[in-house]
């Protein structure tokens, strides 16, 4: 285990086991993702470039979106990932399913409020949405290679959304739902929407 190290970036703070831990991470589910679109095959490469492209975005801004949420409210907020989870979504890969649940942001230092924890995990969920959106631009704007990342890109940030929004267990679904229901409701809608609507891009 490293010895511990805090850093400060503006009013946030991160430390060295943080980083760590995301960019694993952010490698195992993109190899889950890549083992998935492509197989063991001659097509491992090009879709583990796209899973790096779009877990990188979607995976990491969603993690960042709690821990900034968190730590705006004055929360102790890091990332830790779930080493046995990671090792299980590779394995699931091999089945054409992705389990992802690498990891989360551990939130505390003192008593959290039942809103400010609401809006905390909702940050997450609702920034896969919004990638969707932007994903979709960049469909509509580019073709080739380029129009595939954003297939996937719709694709994955929208499953990330409706699955994070599960209301049970650990799930950001949970503490939303227990918070406001009327707003789980608006973006799991919305993410299921998502869903559907990714499967009608094309044929990738």
């Amino acid at each position: 285990m490293p010895i511990y190290k805090k850093y400060q970036l503006g009013k946030f703070t991160y430390s060295n086991i943080e980083v760590r831990d995301l960019l694993k991470s952010w490698l195992m589910v993109s190899i889950a993702f890549a083992i998935v679109l492509g197989g063991l095959s001659r097509k491992f490469f090009s879709s583990f470039i796209i899973s790096l492209i779009v877990v990188g975005t979607g995976f990491l801004l969603h993690e960042l979106g709690h821990k900034i949420v968190a730590q705006r409210y004055k929360y102790f907020a890091e990332f830790r990932s779930f080493d046995e989870m990671l090792f299980l979504a590779v394995i699931m890969s091999f089945f054409g399913f992705v389990f992802a649940a690498p990891g989360a942001v551990m939130v505390g230092g003192k008593s959290i409020r039942k809103d400010h924890n609401g809006i905390i995990s909702m940050a997450g969920p609702l920034i896969n949405v919004i990638l969707v959106v932007v994903f979709l631009g960049l469909f509509v704007m580019s073709s080739g290679f380029l129009q595939t990342i954003a297939i996937y890109g719709v694709r994955i940030n929208a499953w990330l959304a409706l699955f994070n929004l599960i209301p049970f267990w650990q799930f950001d679904g949970k503490k939303i739902f227990e918070w406001n229901k009327v707003v789980w409701g608006i973006i799991a809608l919305v993410s299921l929407a998502f869903v559907y609507y990714s499967f009608t891009l094309g044929g990738q």
